[in-house]
């Protein structure tokens, strides 16, 4: 508990095993879990460690889960800012890895500007940057360069 207290001496709280669902309109869109909150009211802001974020389709179904070695959470724009060694995983074995990632809960969206890379059974690409929804259906990358099926993709 030391070293939690010395993190925390400007924090308004400290939570230890926060979990908490993102919804929207009532619909789950995420399970936010994270060793530690280090939580500023004032400020609007919580730091996470260890963060983990299972990300749901609208039917309830699991699309995607998300990892990260620590982060942030705006409690007034509800925006999350993943930071080192963020991974996502997706329900069928695709695994992205960045440095940096941003989930925007009100518009159900998934971003970076950082190098990243995903591979997939069909595919293996880096970019970087893109913005996606969590369940990685709809993606806009930057960059793209990579293989594709059977395909390479142009400007290799």
């Amino acid at each position: 508990m030391q070293v939690f207290q010395q993190t925390c001496d400007s924090c308004d709280q400290l939570m230890i095993a926060l979990k908490q669902n993102m919804t929207k309109e009532g619909v789950r869109q995420a399970y936010l879990e994270a060793d530690s909150a280090f939580i500023y009211e004032t400020r609007g802001h919580v730091d996470l460690t260890n963060i983990r974020v299972t990300f749901y389709s609208q039917t309830g179904a699991q699309t995607s889960v998300l990892t990260a070695r620590g982060g942030s959470y705006n409690m007034r724009t509800n925006v999350m800012d993943a930071r080192g060694n963020v991974v996502v995983v997706r329900s069928d074995g695709g695994r992205l890895t960045t440095s940096h990632l941003i989930y925007d809960q009100p518009r159900n969206e998934v971003k970076t500007d950082s190098a990243y890379t995903y591979v997939s059974a069909e595919r293996e690409v880096q970019g970087s940057g893109f913005v996606s929804d969590p369940s990685f259906q709809n993606i806009t990358s930057r960059n793209l360069r990579g293989r594709a099926g059977g395909f390479t993709l142009p400007n290799q």
